[in-house]
């Protein structure tokens, strides 16, 4: 029961934020429930999604995604008055390491400082802020509409961030597509790298400069 009133509150939420005024929703509920949005979110992206609750052992870490054998990281910050700041961005990549997870998201209802972005940058940590998560949402009950209008499951979810564009080059041994991914052990843990779509049939790899 308590896991069907969850389920329930959490698509009330979509329901509010697509119906309302995106903003103003996201930076008045509560910050639980802005991390039960945000977790919801990443459901409705094809995302396992756990919720930690942050702090503690997992080092502020809100909610555990998984997908196609690979975890990511997520950090939810609902914050209305301040700018979220790169501490916020190397504090997920010391736990993404730490973890060996292949990235990570910072989700906030507001915005990020200047010095943020360039930091996540070819880290594999994308920034989401209130207005990214309000198309994120769009997007995913536009994907839900055309199922239940067709009755076709969408084969592959979309990334959340799919409106950011990433040059991906192809595979230098099978010219297949590749993914960014993070080097989780060795001297180079941490360091971002591409790698075949095909892993682990193909070990292409290349540098990212």
């Amino acid at each position: 029961m308590g896991s069907f009133i969850k389920r329930r509150k959490r698509k009330n939420l979509i329901q509010t934020v697509v119906k309302g005024k995106h903003s103003d929703t996201l930076r008045d509920i509560s910050w639980r429930d802005f991390e039960l949005l945000v977790g919801e979110a990443f459901r409705m992206h094809g995302f396992s999604v756990v919720e930690t609750g942050g702090g503690g052992a997992d080092g502020g870490i809100d909610l555990v995604l998984k997908k196609e054998g690979e975890v990511f990281l997520v950090q939810c910050k609902q914050w209305r008055a301040y700018k979220v700041s790169v501490n916020v961005v190397r504090e997920l990549l010391g736990v993404m390491v730490t973890k060996g997870a292949t990235g990570g998201f910072v989700v906030t209802s507001g915005v990020f400082t200047a010095e943020a972005k360039p930091f996540a940058k070819g880290r594999n940590i994308e920034l989401i802020d209130g207005s990214a998560l309000s198309i994120m949402i769009e997007k995913a009950r536009a994907n839900v509409s055309i199922c239940s209008a067709t009755g076709k499951k969408i084969s592959q979810a979309p990334s959340p961030t799919s409106s950011i564009p990433i040059d991906a080059p192809n595979c230098p041994k099978c010219g297949g597509s590749m993914v960014k991914r993070v080097a989780k052990r060795g001297e180079k843990a941490g360091v971002p790298f591409w790698g075949c779509a095909e892993f682990p049939k193909c070990l292409g790899i290349r540098v990212i400069n």
